[in-house]
């Protein structure tokens, strides 16, 4: 038997009363894991606008799934705790326990993947908001368009709120017509040059929206002809560092989601120690109690374990188990149409 422990009554006793606390911390943890699925969830879900594709969502989907798994199963623990005292009602959980320690492990294994998920999924995430800023940025003067007409308003809320500007600096303003064509003076000689200087016949400025503004800067905001030092009394575009948000928001929102990603990996792994924490005790529990029934002394010594054999025999048994399963589910072609009296022959 592999970490064999003896286990008198009092000791069963003590190991039910601590694990029935342990479980109902877990149901806690269940609770927890929950809502930091749903935070990351809503956080996301903010920023859709600004994001290509929601690969990203299967972090919270996954945290969700296992903060309710969770809750269940460990309420489940707390049950079998309080049974474990009655040698009538222990047995009823014998078979569930199977299912039980199946669904315990797999939850472990779900909170370790959404560990190496948050880390792996880092690049799909940057590109993802490198496709979807750029729409933004070049559908942002699209106000009357159907489908389109938030997008200024949700980009100049992003460049506030983050303190962000363009997709990787605020140049990126450059490259785009962000004035809608509704407020242009099309009779005027300056918008009629600067249209007709495009190959494309866009309305390009060297300015930015009015969320790109940096408020701690000493001077008011400069917009426009940013890259002509002529235009602005005591300026320097190539030295000017204060007027405007000179981080991009691309960069801004990876690094405030990575934040969030990289503060649940600590609080993630203390919740898969004590699942199995728990997983452990339960079955040193479930052995304990069913080797004193089996001596038919429910107040006797035991033995507790964790496998009644080694590591490589209880994985050979399980293949046994699961191939012998296989063959009853399977049908034999040559036994379908024989008669009674071919099958008594």
């Amino acid at each position: 038997m592999l970490l064999k422990m003896k286990f008198n009554q009092q000791r069963r006793v003590r190991l039910a009363q601590g694990l029935w606390l342990l479980s109902w911390l877990a149901v806690m943890c269940g609770a927890f894991i929950f809502c930091l699925g749903v935070f990351l969830k809503i956080e996301l879900l903010r920023r859709n606008e600004v994001m290509d594709n929601t690969e990203i969502h299967v972090v919270p989907n996954i945290l969700m799934m296992v903060g309710l798994a969770s809750i269940g199963t460990n309420w489940a623990a707390t049950r079998v705790c309080q049974d474990s005292l009655d040698a009538s009602r222990f047995p009823r959980w014998k078979v569930l326990l199977l299912a039980w320690f199946a669904v315990a492990a797999m939850l472990c294994c779900l909170l370790i993947s959404v560990v190496v998920l948050s880390y792996a999924l880092q690049g799909r995430l940057e590109e993802s908001l490198k496709i979807g800023l750029r729409n933004g940025i070049r559908f942002y003067k699209d106000t009357d368009v159907p489908g389109r007409c938030f997008q200024k308003e949700t980009i100049d809320h992003l460049q506030m709120e983050f303190r962000c500007c363009g997709n990787n600096n605020f140049r990126d303003w450059f490259e785009v017509q962000w004035v809608s064509g509704r407020y242009l003076d099309f009779t005027s000689k300056d918008v009629k040059d600067r249209i007709r200087s495009n190959v494309d016949g866009r309305y390009l400025l060297d300015g930015v929206p009015f969320s790109c503004c940096n408020p701690a800067s000493p001077r008011p905001c400069l917009q426009n002809h940013l890259t002509d030092n002529t235009a602005h009394y005591n300026y320097d575009f190539q030295s000017e560092e204060l007027n405007l948000y000179s981080r991009g928001c691309r960069q801004a929102l990876i690094d405030y989601y990575m934040g969030l990603m990289n503060s649940t990996g600590p609080g993630v792994l203390s919740v898969i120690l004590i699942q199995m924490s728990v997983l452990l005790s339960l079955r040193y529990l479930q052995t304990a109690v069913e080797g004193a029934m089996a001596l038919e002394d429910p107040e006797g010594d035991s033995e507790g374990y964790l496998l009644q054999k080694g590591v490589k025999e209880t994985l050979e048994d399980v293949k046994a188990n699961v191939l012998t399963m296989l063959k009853f589910t399977q049908v034999d072609p040559t036994t379908d149409g024989e008669s009674p009296e071919a099958a008594d022959a």
